[in-house]
């Protein structure tokens, strides 16, 4: 059984270490973790944390509205495919729209733009590079 809930920033570390961080010297603890009004979001197939992603308000003046960044989105290696980042997604957008949120961004590693484009996101811009981790694009979607 595959299910999402809300989980702590602290939860989330393992997992961002793992996929997103793993012999990279970036931290894996993210500005805006412990603030009030971020929520992070976990998948747990048969109780085991599988993935994980966080909301942190945040405005992109590219955009108009409230907004939220989704950051540190991963699933461990052995899990993708399986549904976990359209889950969390569905979730989120659900959450943000009660909120009141008008724009979900982020900054998309080029590998996943394909994911959020399934997702619903549209690219904003140039291709740019954050050191170590290669390209990334700006990603967003109104709800």
């Amino acid at each position: 059984m595959i299910e999402v809930k809300k989980i702590s920033a602290l939860d989330t570390y393992p997992v961002r270490l793992e996929v997103l961080r793993k012999n990279i010297p970036l931290p894996y603890q993210f500005n805006g973790d412990l603030d009030s009004d971020t929520f992070h979001l976990g998948v747990f197939k048969n109780n085991q944390l599988i993935a994980v992603s966080s909301y942190m308000k945040a405005e992109n003046s590219n955009f108009k509205g409230s907004q939220y960044q989704l950051r540190g989105m991963a699933t461990l290696s052995e899990y993708q495919g399986l549904g976990a980042g359209k889950l969390m997604m569905e979730k989120a957008v659900a959450i943000l729209k009660e909120f009141h949120i008008n724009c979900l961004w982020c900054n998309a590693r080029v590998v996943a733009v394909p994911f959020y484009e399934k997702q619903g996101l549209k690219t904003f811009g140039d291709k740019f590079n954050i050191q170590y981790v290669g390209g990334h694009y700006v990603m967003y979607k109104y709800l």
